[in-house]
């Protein structure tokens, strides 16, 4: 009987930390106009460095008000754009 819940306790912990593996590699969902962005607690803001002004792809990984974690990727201007005339 111990040895049937050892593992049923190892098989739980084995599937749980599967699962959280796939929420940290999930890949970012695109954002759209008007969608909506219930951020609760913001985790990871990520953007490629760059030197030129231009338009890249940035993502936001978040904790939503419904606890869900949320990564969402989006375009914007690039942070040398701030350092230029």
């Amino acid at each position: 009987m111990k040895l049937q819940s050892l593992c049923l306790h190892g098989c739980a912990l084995a599937f749980s930390s599967l699962s959280g593996m796939a929420i940290a590699e999930s890949k970012p969902v695109p954002y759209r106009y008007g969608m909506p962005m219930d951020v609760h607690k913001v985790i990871a803001m990520n953007e490629p460095q760059t030197s030129e002004c231009k338009v890249i792809q940035a993502d936001i990984k978040f904790v939503d008000k419904a606890g869900e974690v949320q990564h969402v990727s989006y375009k914007k201007l690039s942070d040398a754009c701030l350092f230029q005339n």
